[in-house]
């Protein structure tokens, strides 16, 4: 994957967790928007708000809450959110103000403390704590930051997808959430600060718990998504990638077989066979050419044919090769006869003679020799290794087009052995669908 698709890949991870984060904190956003807008304007004084001048003593129970019990047993029911941020304890001596209660029977509820223990409250100390604003910062920082790592760990999975691999990038993206947990930011009961979750003393926070797990969902469900999307994406890209690499091979196949170098050889030896009247031979040597051009332009786009009309290609173009190389180029062609139906890439043999003939001395006093045979299902070319003084420039294009176009076609690999003596190439035939 190049650098553009890396980055691509990390801006929309990016973008997403953003959207996570910001659907995550949507009640933090609605809320300081409602205060933004409600800033400055005259709250409306609460008629039910009365000050209890007298003193009571703060009695809390087991579970949390608490009750300020006066002398004439009167009772004032105290939250137990507002025992934690106030810091008040079981036996403070306190002044509140009080709300009537909204149903008959219930208890007034405590709204503003005045005095603890003789001393007048200091909300300053109560209310010395972050804006809104900064905590949503916080928030929506954190749940972007852990959208942002599960994202890239759900996500990294897209390439060479399997589903068990994908698994184990689920397991990873668990374990990064719960240690991501426990360094949330919370604000403190006592003192409203901000803190880390693992500072708070009250880790098993349910609506964190509740916000994280919905992260972690939400980045599951695209992760999930988003490596479907990416593998499908990938098939139609390695499809186009076939496509025009097998466009490729066959324009350079075509250019390979259809080259002036061989055209030119054919027509030199064509007029020497003019010159000297062989003129049977010359029109058979026509026939010949004629009928190879017309096999590579006929079947050049082909996929499949059958090892017996591959062999008669091969037996026009070597007697042009014959001609050429009169009494000192030979081919020993040993094919079983159950193997011609058998299929194979359309012209796979005329790169390998071609390559054969390129780069090995042929001379009278050392005729060369080109193996065609079959065995077990494969088709075998084998020819000896006697490099010309000066050798001819390789570039390896031609067999590495034919192994491309053979795994391309077939699906299967053809096998290459090169020692010092001989080069030979076994490829694997295929048999016939009978049906």
């Amino acid at each position: 994957m190049n650098l553009q698709s890396k980055y691509s890949d990390l801006m929309l991870n990016l973008l997403v967790a953003l959207a996570i984060s910001l659907v995550v904190n949507f009640s933090y956003v609605l809320l300081l928007i409602v205060e933004q807008k409600g800033e400055g304007q005259p709250r409306p004084a609460r008629a039910s708000v009365v000050t209890r001048s007298e003193e009571g003593v703060l009695h809390v129970s087991p579970d949390g809450h608490g009750y300020i019990v006066y002398g004439n047993r009167d009772s004032v029911y105290v939250p137990m959110q507002r025992i934690r941020r106030m810091d008040l304890s079981d036996g403070d001596r306190l002044v509140v103000d009080v709300v009537a209660p909204r149903r008959y029977g219930a208890h007034p509820v405590m709204n503003e403390l005045r005095m603890r223990n003789g001393e007048e409250f200091d909300y300053s100390t109560l209310y010395n704590r972050p804006s809104r604003t900064s905590e949503l910062t916080l928030q929506l920082i954190y749940y972007l930051v852990v959208s942002f790592i599960m994202l890239s760990i759900l996500t990294s999975a897209r390439r060479n997808y399997k589903a068990g691999r994908f698994a184990l990038h689920c397991m990873g993206c668990l374990v990064a959430a719960a240690a991501l947990y426990i360094f949330a930011p919370v604000r403190e009961w006592h003192s409203g600060q901000i803190v880390l979750n693992f500072m708070s003393g009250h880790i098993f926070d349910y609506m964190l718990l509740l916000k994280c797990s919905f992260a972690v969902a939400v980045s599951m469900l695209y992760g999930w998504v988003y490596v479907l999307n990416s593998k499908q994406q990938a098939v139609v890209m390695e499809n186009e990638r076939l496509k025009n690499e097998n466009l490729t091979t066959r324009y350079n196949m075509l250019v390979g077989q259809i080259n002036p170098h061989f055209f030119f050889n054919s027509l030199n030896s064509l007029a020497m066979l003019v010159r000297e009247k062989h003129d049977d031979k010359a029109l058979t040597y026509i026939d010949q050419l004629s009928y190879t051009f017309r096999y590579i332009i006929q079947n050049g786009q082909s996929t499949l044919m059958t090892l017996d009309e591959e062999l008669k290609f091969i037996e026009a173009y070597s007697y042009l090769f014959e001609i050429r190389y009169a009494d000192k180029l030979f081919f020993d062609i040993d094919v079983d006869d159950k193997y011609r139906s058998w299929t194979l890439p359309a012209l796979s043999l005329q790169p390998l003679i071609g390559n054969a003939v390129k780069h090995n001395t042929i001379t009278r006093s050392k005729p060369f020799h080109i193996s065609i045979r079959t065995e077990q299902g494969w088709l075998v070319v084998a020819n000896p290794k006697v490099p010309k003084i000066e050798p001819e420039p390789s570039t390896g294009i031609g067999l590495e087009n034919l192994r491309n176009r053979w795994h391309l076609i077939t699906g299967r690999d053809i096998e290459i052995i090169d020692t010092d003596k001989e080069f030979v190439v076994r490829m694997p035939l295929q048999k016939p669908v009978i049906g």
